[in-house]
Formats: C-alpha cells, sequence, structure tokens
C-alpha cells in the first residue's frame, strides 16, 4: 500500500539548501564543466535500474534533461544561459552532499530536492528544450510554408533562436513575479 508523505520547504530551508548549493557550485567550480557533466552522467548511470523512489526517480529524469541540454550540440546553449545549468547540475557532482547517495531509500533525496528547487527556476529553459526536440524529430517540423523542405540547418537554427528567445522571457517573468525570494 503506498504511503504519501508530503512536506513544506520554509524559507530558512531553502536558505540552507541555497548556501549548500553555493558551496557546491565553488567546490565544483575548480572541476570545470565536462567533470560536473562527466560526474552527473555517471550518478545517471549508477542509478540506472536501482529501485528508488517515484519521487526521486523523477527528478533523476530531470536531471537527465539538464545534462542533455549541455551536451546536445544541436541546442547550441552558450555563455549564461549554459553557465546556469551548469552550475544547476554541480550539487550532484559533489562527493560531500548531505545525504551519502549509496544509503539505501533516502541517499538520493537532497538530490532529488536539490533537483527540483533549481528545475523550479530553470523551468522556462527545460520547457524550451522540450519543445525543441519535439520540433527537431518531427519531420512536418521541417517542411516551411507551400511544404518545402528547409535545410536542416536553416530551421534548427531559426527554432532554436526562437525557442532562446522565448526561454529568456518566460525566466524574466517567472523571476519578476519572485522579487525578494533569493534564486538559485
Amino acid at each position: 500500500m503506498p504511503l504519501t508523505v508530503t512536506f513544506q520547504l520554509s524559507d530558512l530551508d531553502l536558505e540552507h539548501f541555497t548556501e549548500r548549493m553555493n558551496q557546491a557550485r565553488s567546490q565544483a567550480a575548480s572541476l570545470g564543466e565536462q567533470a560536473i557533466v562527466a560526474s552527473a552522467n555517471n550518478m545517471l548511470a549508477e542509478v540506472q535500474g536501482r529501485e528508488i523512489p517515484d519521487f526521486v526517480r523523477e527528478r533523476i529524469e530531470k536531471l537527465a534533461t539538464l545534462v542533455r541540454m549541455v551536451e546536445d550540440k544541436s541546442w547550441n546553449i552558450s555563455g549564461e544561459d549554459r553557465g546556469r545549468i551548469v552550475n544547476a547540475i554541480a550539487y550532484v557532482a559533489d562527493p560531500q552532499d548531505l545525504i551519502p547517495d549509496h544509503i539505501p531509500g533516502i541517499g538520493l533525496l537532497d538530490d532529488a530536492i536539490m533537483i527540483e528547487i533549481v528545475c523550479k527556476d530553470l523551468r522556462p529553459d527545460m520547457e524550451a528544450y522540450t519543445d525543441f526536440c519535439i520540433y527537431r524529430d518531427n519531420e512536418v517540423a521541417r517542411r516551411g510554408p507551400g511544404g518545402n523542405d528547409l535545410t536542416q540547418e536553416t530551421w534548427l537554427t531559426a527554432r532554436r533562436a526562437q525557442l532562446h528567445e522565448r526561454m529568456r522571457r518566460r525566466r524574466a517573468t517567472l523571476w519578476s513575479s519572485r522579487l525578494g525570494r533569493t534564486s538559485l
């Protein structure tokens, strides 16, 4: 019989996680982007096939999306946008996270909470990337007006630019609605 456990993170709790994320970012900064992404991929590989709670599995899938966003050359995320995503996954690169990952049942709980917190701020980015992947993989979307085929680079460049701009607008709207709250 399933059991539902609900909890709410207070502002103090969020400050604690924000502080911990900042520590992880500082420690991960010396590692560099490739090492951070490799560490996240290692974590994803380690949990593959493991019996983990659905709450954790759903957040691990979000982490996988963040990693794909960085690795996907077609998405071509760069600059500040890329840095924010790499910073978001830096926590999993830290071997000294709050709960050691190897503890059965709860070892990934802190990672899942941190992923949920950062994904809240990265929601516009993730939505834009998901839309981009759908668009990229949809043959019909590759056709221009009148059914003319566009070159892959032409349609990819246009759609990527549209989605990057939409992502930034939505992020700005999201952040302006949270004035006064600390953001990861």
